[in-house]
């Protein structure tokens, strides 16, 4: 649960506060769990709404990061993101402006349809596209570095 956490938090001490929010809930919220599907599944759930609601308590929650390059990248290039450590992923990750890294989490992560998403962050739609093609830019445009060293 704390990678989970991890990936949805911009640091190691907010993730850790995630998660003691989420296990407070798991323990309020035990009578509820009707052993239908997994328990590390509603857990999961509880810890994804944990993360929810930190994330739209924020007053600057819908900061966002302007990109003025984009970058073709070769398929082969894309390699290197597979050799990424999940440390150095989560990292990455935790880079991403809040609105950008909840749209990514979501959708790459948890497999959620944008319309689920939108409805989620309270956001349209379009803006929940919108995110997740701009964290992908984003995050591509950080790997750019390591990807002219690679070639």
């Amino acid at each position: 649960m704390m990678t989970l956490c991890l990936r949805y938090s911009k640091n190691r001490e907010e993730a850790e506060e995630v998660l003691q929010d989420g296990f407070l809930q798991m323990y309020k919220c035990i009578g509820q769990f009707k052993n239908k599907g997994s328990f590390e599944g509603w857990l999961r759930k509880i810890m994804i709404n944990c993360a929810l609601q930190r994330y739209r308590g924020r007053s600057n929650q819908h900061s966002l990061i302007s990109l003025n390059e984009e970058h073709q990248f070769l398929a082969t290039e894309y390699d290197l993101i597979g050799k990424l450590t999940e440390k150095e992923l989560i990292r990455l990750i935790q880079t991403l402006s809040p609105a950008y890294r909840m749209v990514f989490n979501l959708y790459v992560f948890e497999g959620m349809k944008h319309r689920e998403i939108a409805s989620l962050l309270n956001i349209s739609v379009g803006t929940s596209k919108s995110n997740l093609s701009d964290a992908r830019k984003f995050l591509m445009k950080q790997l750019l570095p390591e990807l002219k060293i690679a070639r």
